[in-house]
């Protein structure tokens, strides 16, 4: 069951109340929920609230809590996707699995063979936040990844513990050999770059270089940039978790 988000100051005497007209059209009119019927919220502090539909009137409802508890709905790692951004479909369904995945945050870059133009990429932006908010209550999931900004691959690589590059070209290692020789603490923070269909450039990788930026090979596949995406952050994910 999908939940809904809410604040903690629509709990009114052990109740939901809401009178959000939005919220409220699409449970109730929509959804046609009915007084007796079980629904699920969350609030900001990542508080789930189990309750059942008491009152429905034209403009609000009200849902009795049934039970509370703080939800562990989330990925215990600071997961970050930097990608360069894809034509619509795939960038919607890269953006729905990282946030189903348990990312921290989604960084849209703009690369050297991205096809995408700057200035759509920076006109997309808001559509996908509400994108990854509606992956959020599909799968129950405690916190909402942060949608940033379209960026450079030169201006994020600094700003986290661990940065992995996923491409097969000049890659000499899988990402399991990695990570026993370099450990990497549930408590820091990693940043997943996933390049475009067409790759990265010579010019990128001679940056990755620079920086010492290790480039794992997701095996012996050639995977579409979206699916390159969930392989590479399910890979990370046990990798790390369960090294």
């Amino acid at each position: 069951m999908p939940h809904f988000l809410i604040n903690s100051n629509q709990i009114i005497n052990n109740h939901v109340f809401i009178d959000d007209k939005e919220l409220y059209k699409h449970i109730v009119k929509a959804m046609r929920a009915k007084i007796g019927e079980d629904i699920l919220f969350l609030d900001e502090n990542e508080i789930q609230y189990e309750t059942e539909i008491s009152e429905i009137s034209p403009s609000y409802f009200k849902s009795k809590i049934l039970r509370s508890y703080k939800s562990e709905r989330k990925l215990p790692l600071k997961l970050y996707v930097a990608q360069s951004v894809l034509n619509s479909d795939a960038q919607i369904s890269s953006i729905q699995k990282s946030t189903e995945l348990g990312v921290k945050g989604i960084i849209p870059l703009s690369t050297d063979n991205c096809t995408v133009k700057e200035t759509v990429i920076k006109s997309k932006i808001e559509k996908w936040r509400k994108i990854a908010l509606e992956s959020v209550k599909q799968c129950e999931r405690a916190d909402i990844p942060q949608i940033f900004q379209m960026s450079y691959i030169k201006n994020i690589v600094s700003e986290y513990d661990r940065v992995i590059v996923f491409a097969e070209k000049y890659a000499d290692k899988n990402f399991f050999e990695f990570i026993r020789n370099n450990p990497v603490k549930q408590s820091g923070s990693i940043l997943v770059i996933i390049g475009p269909e067409g790759g990265f450039s010579e010019k990128e990788f001679e940056f990755f270089k620079s920086k010492n930026i290790p480039l794992i090979t997701l095996g012996n596949l050639i995977y579409r940039a979206d699916t390159a995406v969930t392989a590479a952050l399910t890979t990370v994910i046990n990798g790390v978790l369960h090294a």
